[in-house]
């Protein structure tokens, strides 16, 4: 059973960098096909798909977040990472890392990928 986990600071600053990172777990991130993935839900809002970085390492990102958006990973530690620049409190929403046999870029629910984490609270605010 592979298993993702988030982490990150729960408080960011306007303007700074959000940086958070998913460690997976029974299994691995190298393993072909699967596409390891960070969504957002803002409060009262749908889930917006942010980006994945794929089995080879390679990245795909949303267009209305790409030029913010840096996914990369750490294959000895088994993790992946999302930094998002320049943030502002419209940034403010619960991350979620995920991952599924093919990109899924506009999901409507968290149950169309194979695993998930269970979401970490960022807050943007000075």
């Amino acid at each position: 059973q592979v298993q993702l986990q988030e982490s990150g600071p729960g408080l960011v600053k306007p303007s700074q960098t959000l940086s958070l990172t998913c460690t997976v777990s029974g299994g691995s991130i190298t393993t072909n096909y699967f596409y390891w993935t960070w969504i957002r839900q803002p409060p009262g809002k749908g889930l917006e798909w942010m980006g994945a970085i794929a089995h080879d390492g390679s990245t795909y990102y949303s267009p209305s977040l790409k030029s913010r958006t840096s996914i990369s990973r750490d294959t000895s530690k088994n993790q992946f990472t999302l930094q998002l620049s320049s943030v502002t409190p419209e940034d403010t929403a619960v991350y979620y890392c995920a991952t599924h046999f093919r990109v899924i870029d506009s999901p409507s629910s968290l149950n169309e990928y194979k695993y998930r984490g269970q979401g970490t609270q960022v807050t943007v605010s000075s």
